[in-house]
């Protein structure tokens, strides 16, 4: 089968849908590719780059799968060949008149940005892919306009206090935000009505700021949702005291399918220092600030900017383009099972179902809501699999022994403890006795240690090891030819594990350090 890479027609847009770095690998699966012309020059990838991949650089119009970043114009819509094959970011529960269209046309039109939010499906998350590459650019921009440093420092001309940064939203684009502003040395803070990510913007180095209410649950479809009356009033406060005394703000806060809520109000802004800014990453969706204007930067009259670009991603297009090629490839991957260029839609994958927006003419959207959470069920109640085909009843929670047979139990060792005592030959007896006390006291020491602490702690310490090479040293000049041999291996194999334990524990400090 042949794919074709579209040229995109929305003005502005600067990325692509393949690059040639992900051609290739569309080549290995069987697949020709065809690119038009021109079609990565926004991106920095040039004709003939594509063409060293494996690619033709042609019309698209005879392909039997189209890739797009936006959804096409309607002059590429219609050279689009009858049983084509659509993947692009189509938006489907915000564009209802796109896809009447897209049904009344005879092909397969496939939204990445449907992809739900499961642990298997996070290699083809268009969406996070972006919004990771836009939380990041977010703070870049705002720190093009802050007129100041984001790292405190102390010099001989006088002392600079770090910037303050808080950004609303702790989802994917958020996280980066936090990061990239935390990497520059500000002071972070965080909202999010998911209690969840509080552990994950500490992570980052921020501070999360909970708001204390009963609706505050854990997400049952891995996005945040509408809050109530009583949140929102306590939400305002937080934002209110909060504008007065940061210097930065990074909103991203979106709901699925919905205009985006508005968070920041303009009394808030009014609040702001001369020289702070604003950045609005919900103002595709209307924004969260009053007074963001789409696609561009503005400044009111109290000099605080909003910026209210909605190309985020599309400013670093290089990065922003191979990232989106390859979920594309990702998805594809899991299209073309046999790997021989031939894509088959399996309506039994819940991936490929959600993203399914028109099959062969026949409209397929909204799917079946997919449930993407974690958080347990309530009790008694049934708990459907991820395609809602059928239900099955909670695993039954593990009885407890009853009290009466563990304390048998432990009665019978210890008769059996002091029977052999009282019967062994010396020196056993006083061996048996040191080996029970040890197991004992490695019990409550080892037992109480965090699972997340024995592989640094074990490694580190090598304990056992330890007195294994010390008690086979003592014994390796026997006279017996096996009890020296034991010893030897014993010394060999206890040294790989001492020796192997440093290795991985320097291995796992290395993870937290900072390149130079």
């Amino acid at each position: 089968m042949l794919i074709g890479v579209l040229k995109e027609a929305r003005t502005g847009e600067t990325r692509v849908a393949a690059t040639p770095a992900t051609v290739a690998q569309l080549r290995k699966l069987g697949y020709d590719v065809v690119v038009e012309p021109g079609a990565g020059a926004a991106s920095s990838f040039a004709d003939d780059a594509y063409a060293e991949a494996g690619a033709a650089v042609g019309p698209v119009a005879g392909a039997d799968i189209v890739l797009g970043v936006n959804a096409p114009a309607e002059q590429q819509l219609a050279a689009l060949k009858d049983g084509a094959t659509l993947i692009a970011l189509l938006s489907p529960a915000l564009n209802p008149d796109l896809v009447a269209d897209l049904a009344t046309r005879p092909i397969t039109a496939l939204a990445m940005d449907a992809v739900p939010r499961i642990s298997r499906a996070q290699s083809l998350d268009v969406l996070s892919s972006m919004a990771n590459i836009a939380g990041y650019r977010a703070v870049v921009e705002a720190a093009h306009v802050f007129g100041r440093f984001f790292t405190g420092q102390v010099t001989a001309a006088g002392k600079v206090p770090p910037a303050k940064v808080l950004v609303v939203g702790a989802g994917v684009a958020g996280l980066a935000a936090i990061g990239a502003a935390g990497s520059l040395g500000a002071v972070v803070r965080a909202t999010d009505p998911r209690p969840e990510v509080a552990d994950q913007v500490k992570s980052l180095g921020g501070e999360y700021l909970a708001i204390e209410s009963p609706e505050v649950e854990v997400s049952s479809t891995g996005y945040a949702k509408e809050m109530g009356a009583d949140y929102q009033a306590r939400e305002a406060q937080l934002y209110a005291d909060q504008c007065q005394d940061v210097d930065i703000i990074v909103t991203t806060a979106l709901i699925p399918g919905r205009p985006a809520p508005r968070i920041i109000t303009a009394p808030m802004v009014a609040s702001m220092r001369p020289g702070s800014v604003i950045v609005d990453m919900a103002a595709a969706n209307g924004g969260n600030v009053e007074g963001t204007v789409k696609d561009q930067a503005v400044v009111t009259p109290n000099g605080v900017t909003i910026i209210g670009y909605t190309d985020l991603a599309g400013r670093l297009p290089a990065q922003a383009s191979q990232l989106y090629g390859t979920n594309l490839v990702n998805l594809l991957k899991l299209m073309t099972p046999g790997k021989d260029g031939v894509l088959v839609l399996d309506f039994d994958d819940v991936v490929q179902r959600s993203i399914t927006v028109v099959r062969h003419g026949e409209l397929t959207w909204p799917p079946p809501p997919v449930s993407v959470s974690a958080a347990p069920a309530a009790a008694g109640t049934l708990q459907a699999g991820a395609t809602g085909a059928a239900a099955r009843p909670q695993a039954p929670a593990k009885k407890l022994a009853d009290p009466a047979v563990k304390w048998g139990l432990i009665g019978a060792g210890l008769a059996a403890f002091f029977l052999i005592l009282a019967t062994a030959p010396a020196p056993i007896p006083a061996h048996f006795a040191t080996l029970m006390l040890a197991i004992v006291i490695g019990y409550y020491v080892i037992g109480h240690v965090a699972h997340a602490l024995h592989t640094p702690l074990m490694s580190v310490t090598n304990a056992i090891s330890g007195i294994v090479v010390v008690g086979a040293l003592v014994q390796i000049g026997s006279h017996d030819r096996a009890v020296t041999l034991l010893s030897a291996a014993a010394v060999l194999l206890a040294s790989i594990n001492i020796f192997g334990g440093f290795a991985v524990t320097r291995r796992m400090l290395a993870m937290f350090s900072k390149g130079d």
